[in-house]
């Protein structure tokens, strides 16, 4: 995609209007105008951040070179458009009046969507950089708390994936919907006892749901419907993987003595953590894996999707499907108490200190 292309998406979803190309003229009206060169890359967040700061000058935090310009009034925008081409430091003439600013000035260096500290990036695209850039607006598309598997095991593969959907014109919900087939593939085969073709439905179904989601932020395509139809998916379906792996085990002749008492634990320990960590962001306005680094560390490893399967995985590859989910059920109890305990400290430490802040806001 061009990075004009791109610059223009960014632009419409900061809520910018009558985005053109720059032609030389002055345009008409005296109204607030930004200017942006369109031979670097901008965090979507640092655009909209400087469509909300009139008199700001972005420059390259490396060498202070200014990039782009939000000009309150558009009467100067012939010179500060030169001195902008041209490449002219934040001393020159044609800047006057402007505020010189970095992308962490206008962004901060938190991230509250994507949970995560960094700063916005701005990078200059030319062939020598173009898989510099990608890399590192991949990187930024990235979730900083989430489980290990997604953490440290995907990104590569993910980054190859994302790349190809790209220039094939696949859409995220595309994505998204493929990864709806394959849960529905996974739950048949885990309820009929087929542990390893279900194991590779389940496992793609979760690289799917790393490569939808990060489509859709390097490509400023997502969508109102498209987050929900990848985020109702990701909260329904994982509990009826774990019935359906209870129901299997009887189909292959390994029933569990207790069944139902380990399907209750399964399921109502799943719902009520989701429930516990809604109660949270009411009581304490974050989320329950940001308030402390320990909680981000046992995000990584909590009772979720992936790190459940990865112990039914190596349960199943030793031959004992049926304790892992065993080891399911109670990694899911021991999640409930660990969530339950963080809230009580959570609601001791703002008795005694006020409202309570995210570790990784600094």
């Amino acid at each position: 995609m061009p990075g004009s292309a791109l610059l223009a998406r960014a632009l419409e979803r900061a809520g910018v209007g009558d985005v053109a190309p720059w032609n030389g003229a002055a345009p008409a009206g005296d109204g607030p105008l930004l200017l942006l060169r369109a031979d670097h890359v901008y965090d979507a967040a640092l655009v909209s951040g400087l469509a909300k700061s009139p008199g700001a000058l972005l420059c390259r935090p490396e060498d202070g070179l200014p990039v782009a310009a939000h000009l309150p009034r558009a009467d100067r925008a012939v010179p500060v458009a030169e001195a902008l081409e041209a490449g002219r430091g934040a001393e020159d003439a044609a800047f006057a009046g402007l505020r010189p600013s970095t992308p962490k000035a206008l962004t901060g260096a938190y991230n509250h969507a994507l949970r995560k500290r960094g700063e916005a990036y701005l990078l200059r695209l030319a062939p020598e950089t173009r898989r510099a850039v990608e890399w590192r607006m991949f990187g930024g598309s990235y979730k900083g708390v989430t489980d290990f598997v997604t953490k440290h095991v995907w990104p590569r593969p993910a980054f190859h994936a994302v790349r190809a959907c790209a220039a094939l014109g696949i859409t995220p919900n595309q994505v998204t919907a493929a990864s709806l087939v394959l849960v529905f593939a996974a739950l048949w085969w885990f309820s009929q006892g087929a542990w390893l073709p279900g194991l590779l439905a389940a496992w793609a179904m979760t690289f799917l749901d790393t490569v939808d989601g990060k489509l859709a932020r390097v490509t400023l395509t997502s969508t109102k419907f498209g987050n929900l139809f990848d985020h109702l998916i990701d909260l329904i379906h994982p509990p009826f993987w774990w019935l359906a792996w209870i129901v299997g085990l009887g189909a292959v002749g390994m029933p569990l003595a207790h069944p139902v008492l380990v399907g209750a634990v399964i399921f109502g320990g799943y719902v009520l953590q989701r429930l516990q960590e809604g109660l949270f962001i009411i009581l304490f306005k974050m989320q329950i894996h940001i308030w402390r680094p320990f909680d981000s560390a046992f995000r990584q490893v909590i009772a979720r999707r992936n790190p459940n399967l990865v112990m039914l995985t190596a349960a199943t590859l030793l031959g004992r499907p049926d304790l892992g989910i065993l080891a399911v059920a109670a990694w899911t109890a021991l999640g409930c108490v660990e969530q339950a305990v963080v809230t009580a400290q959570a609601a001791l430490a703002r008795r005694r200190g006020g409202p309570l802040r995210s570790w990784l806001e600094g």
